[in-house]
């Protein structure tokens, strides 16, 4: 879903920049083979066309050379409609038995992955599609010999765990994001406290560890530590990194990085309650006319443009509330059905978007 890479001193503010300069022949510690990939549940591109795969079946995550880093000689918008019935054409299946999990958007060559499986129950498989910037043809997007690197996650849920009828394996990666040299993944593990961050340095090295995170939950008035955050972006506050993170329900939270040290129990805090009911997709930040946003997309309540000017002074939701309280933000009312999105360029984004009909179409819009 995101290459970020926090930024100092006047550019402390532009966080998530899509750069694919921050460092040279990464690629070379990778090595060529096959990726046992067993299912995807997020996509985020690093530096040199590396894209990171999110594999929450597996309790990994892969890191792919997609050999991908022409940059497109077109600027025009990348449209698809109905790209769900392309990519089921493609892969010999009714649109139906197609999922599509993940959208990211390759910074090196302004290319689309999209990450869907193929089929239903044991018949499933993962499988990664290009969608060309150019000409918006949907390939796909082998795994076989490939340089890739593996990162195993450790106390992932078992394969059978569940509550309330919620597989938690399915769980244990939620959303991810390279942010300068390092993989944050976000998910559960099988711990007490099973809410975490992890940071892995990039190239994989050694075995990861992770932060418990407990954050206060307004809308349900209580502590919690068994809730995953479903999406997050890393964001500079007072030139310090954060990550601001998305909860079910819809806290958003922000989280130092420098806290995320292993083994350690995180009190993440709550700046905003943006309205219960509601699961949030996924988040990006940008900044327009000098200032900076997140737009998130939700299950329920639209695309929300949020600005992220009074996140560095909001106290901290610690006591229950009715639905919205902290941070403010605008409903952008003519971008509805939005399931999925990243930024295409600094003044557009591209969206994953489903009709009434139930299609799903790529298009490009301009950040509001």
């Amino acid at each position: 879903m995101k290459f970020a890479r926090l930024h100092t001193a006047l550019a402390a503010l532009a966080v998530l920049a899509c750069t694919a300069t921050a460092r040279a022949d990464l690629s070379d510690s990778l090595t060529k083979g096959t990726p046992q990939v067993k299912s995807i549940g997020a996509l985020a591109f690093g530096p040199e066309g590396i894209l990171f795969i999110g594999d929450p079946q597996g309790a990994a995550v892969f890191a792919v050379a997609t050999d991908d880093t022409k940059p497109a000689k077109a600027k025009d918008d990348l449209k698809v409609a109905n790209v769900n019935e392309k990519a089921a054409s493609l892969l010999g299946i009714e649109s139906s038995q197609l999922r599509v999990n993940a959208l990211a958007v390759n910074p090196a060559s302004s290319n689309a992955y999209l990450g869907v499986t193929r089929g239903r129950g044991k018949d499933a498989r993962p499988v990664i599609l290009r969608v060309d910037r150019g000409s918006g043809k949907v390939s796909e997007f082998s795994l076989k010999d490939v340089k890739f690197a593996k990162a195993e996650l450790p106390n992932a849920p078992s394969a059978q765990a569940q509550t309330k009828g919620q597989n938690l394996r399915s769980e244990s990666i939620t959303d991810l994001a390279y942010v300068d040299g390092r993989v944050f993944i976000a998910g559960l593990s099988n711990e007490e406290f099973s809410s975490r961050l992890i940071a892995i340095p990039f190239p994989f090295a050694g075995q990861p560890d992770g932060a418990a995170i407990e954050i206060y939950h307004g809308a349900h008035g209580r502590f919690e530590t068994k809730s995953p955050v479903r999406t997050f972006v890393a964001y500079a506050i007072d030139r310090e990194p954060y990550l601001l993170a998305a909860y079910t329900c819809t806290p958003l939270v922000k989280v130092p990085v420098a806290d995320l040290k292993p083994g350690a129990h995180v009190k993440g805090t709550t700046i905003a309650e943006l309205g219960n009911r509601n699961r949030p997709l996924d988040m990006i930040v940008y900044r327009k006319d000098g200032k900076d946003f997140l737009l998130m997309a939700n299950s329920s309540r639209g695309v929300m443009k949020i600005p992220t000017e009074g996140a560095a002074s909001a106290p901290g939701i610690n006591k229950p509330v009715r639905d919205k309280q902290g941070l403010g933000y605008e409903t952008i009312a003519s971008m509805k059905g939005v399931v999925q999105l990243d930024k295409l360029d600094d003044n557009r984004a591209l969206v994953l978007l489903q009709t009434d009909s139930g299609a799903l179409n790529l298009e490009t819009i301009a950040l509001p």
